[in-house]
This record gives structure tokens, C-alpha cells and sequence, in this order.
């Protein structure tokens, strides 16, 4: 059985060698140690190019209207494209990749309430506009646009929690209250969370009302809208190259004219970005695990020579009485306690670097000049933390390493006949 004799044994043969053991451990610690800090970047990375992405679908498309560059058909270039609310139901029709769709008009106007007021910018929109860019209105703060608003043109607006504050200060419930926009009275339906707490958010209100109040009865300055199963960048330009075609058929421009009509598609970006980091994420791991094999090697070369310096040792053992399972057995917990205590330290020094590096960026985040403005938010490295399971698998790895990397030479060594291994030097 072992036995804390053993234990103490151990430690005397450890502090004997204290180079021997500190080189040992060092691999280790070192390998596991730069294996975390690596994959913590690359999630860093990986973490900063989905948040920039949150507020939006993967397969988001945005159409505006420009001018025309080529002539065509009589007319002349320079002729200013008009969308209208017609562009929308044919765009439906003839394109069954179409998920959700809004139109958006933007106006910027003074909200007051009573004495207090303030300048803010407004989009008129669909209720679909809502998933598209994914604005969320939790339990108790209302809802977003519906269908009866843009069916009965109401004037209805959602707002934010700044806006909120501002105008109601924290003794009103906004809800049901009515603020005014210009000179027009609006009654607030919903509060929808903004994660940035910009300055520059906007507030909501039915497309119809806007349309029919601000922009003349018909004109849409922007399309946004969703892709269903457009899903490669092949897929994405076949699907650019009809969209523009049939924009172009139904208001008489150059189909080849790419400045007629602005394309911003988010899918051909995030598939660019995912393909970045994927690639920078094999990059790292095949970096982490030469790290690792690295410590590996270490921990087996030293192991190999602990045993070729203890081989006249194991003869003596073995003359007065020791089982060769016994001379092993101590090989194998000293290399599974150096393996193990200084693949731990290793472990937590990664683990504590990469948190109190993100613990610094957060702080620094809430801080930031502007109150969070979205522009400033924007960020392709956040949140640089690595799997606690990766971590420990790690560690475990490089555990077994030095197990086997000790067994193997002592095995060895326990087989020699006693004599022989007495008079090695």
C-alpha cells in the first residue's frame, strides 16, 4: 500500500533535484499556460465579430435608392431612383428568399413631455423591423409597432430606456402617456432595451404614420429586409444579380449601372468574418498544440534522464527487498504530482490572466466617453476567455504525458538484474 512514508520519500527526492523538478514542472506549466492564452485570443476575436453582428439577422440585406450613373432608354444619368411602398410587395412577389422586409424612413424631430424635451432621431417602420434587427421589449415595457398601427395610421412611438428617463424622470410610468413629436401628440406604446445605451438611438413609429406625415404620402428612403437559404457567397451573388435586375426593369435603369441602388448585405460579411476567424482559430490551435507537444517533449527528455540518474538507486532497492512495482509506483506519483501541481499553476495563471484582462476591457467598455455611443462599441476582440474544459483537458493531457513518460524508461530500468544496475554510474 503507499503510504505518507512514501509521500515524504518523494518530496526528499524532489527537493534533492530541485533543478531537475523545476525544469519539469516549468514545461509544463509553461505549455498549458500559453495553450490558454492562445485560445483565449482567438475567442476574443471570435467574440468580437459576433457582437458587432447581435443587433442583426446573419442574411440582412439593406436597399437604398442613389443615382443613376449610365443612360438607358432615353433617359439621362444623374436621375435620382425613388423607392415606394410598391417596391416592397414586388419584392415579395419575386423573390421567395425573402423572410421579413421592412421599409424605413428616417426623421429627426424634437420629443417633449410637459417642460422636459429633447432632439431625437426616428425611424418609421414595419413591425417586422423588430426581428430583423432584433429589438427586444422585455415583460412590462409594451410592445413594438403591430399591424392595426400601420393598418390605422396611429400615432403611436416606441422609445428607449434614456429617452424614458429623460422625459419622465422616475415618477410617471411612460406607458399610456402622450409625448410630442413637432407639433403632433404621440402616445407611447413600448420601451425597447438598448444594450448600448446610445446617444444616438432611435425611436419607432408606425411606417404608415410616418410616411403619410413626414415624407409625402409615398416615398421610402430604405429596404431592409432578410434572406432565407442564401447561405454562399455564390448563392449571395446569383440572388444581387436578379435583385438588381428586376429593380432595374421596374424603374428604368442600366442593370449594369451598380450605382442606381445601394446593396448592403451583412451575409457576405459575416461569412467573410467567419472565415477569417475560423481560419485564425486553426492557426491558433495548431500554435497551442506545438506548445503543448513542446511541454510534452520536455517533460518526457527530463523524465528519461530522472530515471537513467536513479537506475543504481532502483538496483540498491531492489537488493534489499523492493518489488519493481513499488520502485514504479514512485516514479509514477512524483510524475503525476509534478505533472499535476505545476499543470495546475499553469492552468490558473492562464485562466487568471485572461479574466483579469477581460475584467480591465469590460471596465473600460463602461466607462468609455459618450455613454456607449454604438459607433464606439464597436469591437473585434471582446470578451478573450477559453473553456474551462479545454483547460482541464489540457492539463489532464500533459499528465498523462509525464505518467507515460516516466513509466516506460522505469520499467525499463526496474527489469536490469540488481548487481548490474548497482554498478552503473
Amino acid at each position: 500500500m503507499f503510504d505518507f512514508d512514501n509521500l515524504r520519500e518523494i518530496w526528499s527526492t524532489m527537493k534533492k533535484n530541485r533543478l531537475r523538478t523545476f525544469l519539469t514542472g516549468f514545461s509544463v506549466a509553461w505549455g498549458i499556460f500559453m495553450l490558454i492564452i492562445l485560445l483565449s485570443a482567438g475567442n476574443g476575436l471570435s467574440n468580437g465579430i459576433a457582437y458587432n453582428f447581435r443587433d442583426m439577422a446573419e442574411n440582412t440585406v439593406t436597399c437604398f435608392p442613389r443615382y443613376t450613373t449610365l443612360p438607358y432608354k432615353g433617359f439621362q444619368p444623374n436621375r435620382r431612383i425613388e423607392f415606394t411602398e410598391k417596391d416592397i410587395h414586388a419584392i415579395q412577389r419575386n423573390h421567395p428568399e425573402v423572410g421579413l422586409i421592412s421599409p424605413v424612413n428616417y426623421l429627426s424631430d424634437t420629443l417633449s413631455y410637459h417642460d422636459e424635451y429633447m432632439t431625437v432621431d426616428m425611424r418609421a417602420v414595419y413591425p417586422d423591423y423588430a426581428s430583423i434587427i432584433y429589438l427586444p421589449i422585455h415583460a412590462g415595457n409594451g410592445r413594438f409597432i403591430n399591424e392595426a398601427d400601420l393598418a390605422q395610421r396611429r400615432k403611436v412611438i416606441v422609445i428607449t430606456p434614456r429617452m424614458s428617463g429623460v422625459l419622465f424622470r422616475d415618477s410617471i410610468r411612460p406607458l399610456g402617456q402622450y409625448v410630442r413629436v413637432g407639433s403632433l401628440m404621440f402616445q407611447v406604446v413600448g420601451i425597447y432595451q438598448d444594450d448600448n445605451k446610445g446617444l444616438d438611438a432611435p425611436a419607432y413609429i408606425p411606417f404608415t404614420t410616418g410616411q403619410m406625415l413626414f415624407d409625402n404620402g409615398y416615398r421610402v428612403r430604405q429596404i431592409r429586409f432578410t434572406l432565407q437559404g442564401v447561405d454562399t457567397e455564390k448563392a449571395s451573388e446569383a440572388f444581387e444579380e436578379r435583385f438588381r435586375k428586376r429593380m432595374a426593369r421596374h424603374h428604368r435603369f442600366d442593370p449594369e449601372d451598380k450605382n442606381a441602388i445601394g446593396l448592403w448585405n451583412t451575409g457576405n460579411e459575416f461569412r467573410m468574418w467567419q472565415g477569417m476567424t475560423g481560419s485564425i482559430a486553426l492557426f491558433i490551435w495548431i500554435i497551442g498544440i506545438g506548445t503543448l507537444m513542446a511541454g510534452i517533449v520536455g517533460v518526457s527528455n527530463i523524465m528519461l534522464i530522472t530515471v537513467r540518474e536513479r537506475t543504481r538507486e532502483f538496483g540498491i532497492r531492489k537488493a534489499i527487498g523492493a518489488k519493481p512495482s513499488s520502485i514504479l509506483r514512485l516514479i509514477i506519483v512524483e510524475s503525476v504530482l509534478v505533472t499535476a501541481v505545476f499543470g495546475y499553476i499553469g492552468m490558473m495563471s492562464g485562466i487568471g490572466l485572461t479574466e483579469l484582462i477581460n475584467y480591465f476591457m469590460e471596465m473600460a467598455q463602461t466607462a468609455s466617453p459618450g455613454g456607449g455611443n454604438s459607433e464606439e462599441n464597436l469591437s473585434i476582440f471582446r470578451n478573450p476567455t477559453v473553456n474551462l474544459n479545454i483547460a482541464l483537458s489540457a492539463t489532464g493531457l500533459l499528465v498523462v504525458a509525464g505518467v507515460l513518460a516516466g513509466y516506460f524508461p522505469a520499467r525499463k530500468a526496474v527489469k536490469i538484474p540488481a548487481i548490474e544496475a548497482i554498478r552503473t554510474e
